[in-house]
């Protein structure tokens, strides 16, 4: 004997359901995969660019504190005797000598308005001016030497000393 059934499926019984995934949701998913690897490259792009920045304003700094530590060096003024005793403008010392070049640069003064471009990336400007007061001391007992180097990029770095009569 025979029997034959039918049977009615009822929606989602003994039907699987679609797996993968539709064109529409492969295209919004590399939409958004494109927007933020482009925004994760321009990050990328402008971090190379300004990893240079540091490098170079390494090598101004450099430049620059091998010139301040070089007038630095110097005596105060031309008629400061070696050592710095008796220092000049005092009641045994003889008067100091006026800030300017005489072009030996044995004095911190002969650096007032000097300028060095051999190198056209770096060049340096120094300027010397009497300083003091703001320093407790009298005026003229200190010079206040500003050495500005410029960078290539149009910036600059500018270091500040007091050299004192002391």
């Amino acid at each position: 004997m025979r029997t034959d059934r039918l049977y009615v499926l009822k929606s989602g019984e003994g039907f699987s359901q679609q797996q993968g995934v539709t064109l529409i949701e492969t295209i919004v998913f590399i939409l958004i995969v494109s927007i933020g690897l482009g925004a994760l490259l321009a990050v990328f792009s402008q971090s190379a660019v300004n990893s240079v920045d540091p490098v170079i304003r390494v090598k101004a700094l450099e430049k620059g504190q091998a010139l301040m530590d070089e007038i630095l060096a110097r005596k105060f003024a031309e008629n400061t005797p070696t050592g710095g005793v008796p220092v000049c403008d005092s009641t045994t010392g003889s008067a100091c000598a006026a800030i300017g070049s005489d072009g030996q640069f044995d004095d911190v003064g002969d650096y007032h308005g000097y300028t060095d471009n051999s190198d056209a990336r770096f060049p340096v400007s120094v300027t010397v001016q009497p300083a003091g007061t703001g320093l407790g001391l009298a005026n003229g007992r200190a010079r206040l030497i500003t050495l500005s180097v410029g960078m290539p990029d149009g910036n600059s770095v500018t270091l500040s000393a007091y050299k004192v009569n002391f």
